[in-house]
């Protein structure tokens, strides 16, 4: 019988490496031909819109999507899985932690393959849900012994740092500025919902790594063009989807200062397709836009495990 698994049993079964693990999969999928994936669809009302991410890991028996709401409100997040070969329902998943882990760990493999590997602070822009996926995944991949963070609400900050502290190796401080979270970084994620670009290219050391993963939608901006000219490479998770929605790229391609050919998948780095980092010195980015078979492998994963482990409740429907 199908199985639908609620937010506490993602959580009791989700780890950091098996997301790691799973996100990983799905690029080298991708990269081989062996999976399908299809860039976000939105359909928008004044009040609420609907976002919807579809593909295909045939090697894992899945096919699916992911479905959320965005309101004021709130965000609603739901994974459906069906099995590739006979069309069946295998399980619904609350997907809100879901996201957030897929979300970091998809950094955390382009960190793992771009950055160098001797990196040992990095720099955050955000202080919400997702930027605890993106520090736990760097932590992951990396031997941090400093994360600062740079939020604009200092109280909030203070205690997510503080929480991050408990939960990570590395120590998690506040940045007192924008220009501290960036000076100083071996790596720099942004994971925010900012329209204007957060950091100045000058404030960024040769041979860093930048992950920036809030910027999917035209109006928002989280890299700007001083950035990206700055970037030996642009890393993409799908040329596809970033041509579509990768508001931190879209303004250069417009205007001819960046071409899709020069876009690289991070699934092609993985495959050994193309290169990564090819020199200390170079500056790195990926550009994150999220897809669908991230979704999907880590929640074949879950799935594995909670049938093992007897958690989730049998759905009536789906067979």
């Amino acid at each position: 019988m199908p199985l639908y698994l609620s937010e506490d049993d993602v959580s009791a079964l989700l780890t950091m490496p098996l997301a790691l693990e799973a996100v990983e999969l799905a690029h080298r999928e991708l990269a081989l031909g062996q999976a399908t994936d299809v860039p976000r669809q939105r359909t928008r009302l004044p009040q609420t819109a609907l976002h919807i991410l579809q593909g295909a890991l045939p090697t894992l028996d899945a096919i699916g999507y992911k479905a959320y709401t965005s309101n004021r409100s709130g965000v609603r997040f739901l994974v459906h899985l069906y099995s590739a070969a006979a069309g069946s329902l295998r399980a619904v998943l609350a997907a809100d932690r879901l996201g957030m882990m897929r979300t970091g760990a998809a950094s955390g493999v382009a960190t793992r393959w771009l950055a160098r590997p001797e990196s040992e602070v990095a720099g955050v822009f955000g202080a919400g849900w997702q930027a605890e996926g993106h520090i736990e995944a760097l932590c992951a991949v990396r031997p941090l012994r400093l994360v600062k963070v740079y939020a604009r609400n200092r109280e909030k900050l203070e205690a997510f740092c503080a929480r991050m502290t408990q939960r990570v190796a590395a120590e998690v401080v506040p940045a007192a500025s924008a220009e501290d979270a960036v000076r100083g970084c071996d790596i720099v994620s942004t994971v925010t919902t900012a329209a204007t670009p957060l950091f100045e290219a000058d404030w960024l050391a040769p041979g860093t790594h930048i992950n920036a993963a809030g910027s999917n939608s035209l109006i928002r901006r989280e890299v700007g063009e001083d950035v990206v000219r700055r970037c030996a490479t642009v890393f993409v998770d799908s040329v596809d989807t970033a041509l579509r929605e990768a508001g931190d790229l879209l303004p250069l391609l417009e205007k001819g200062r960046l071409r899709e050919r020069q876009l690289v998948e991070l699934g092609d780095v993985v495959v050994g397709r193309r290169s990564g980092r090819r020199s200390a010195e170079e500056i790195t980015l990926f550009e994150s836009q999220g897809m669908a078979i991230q979704d999907l492998a880590v929640a074949v994963r879950l799935e594995a495990l909670a049938r093992e482990r007897g958690l989730g409740v049998e759905l009536p429907f789906g067979v």
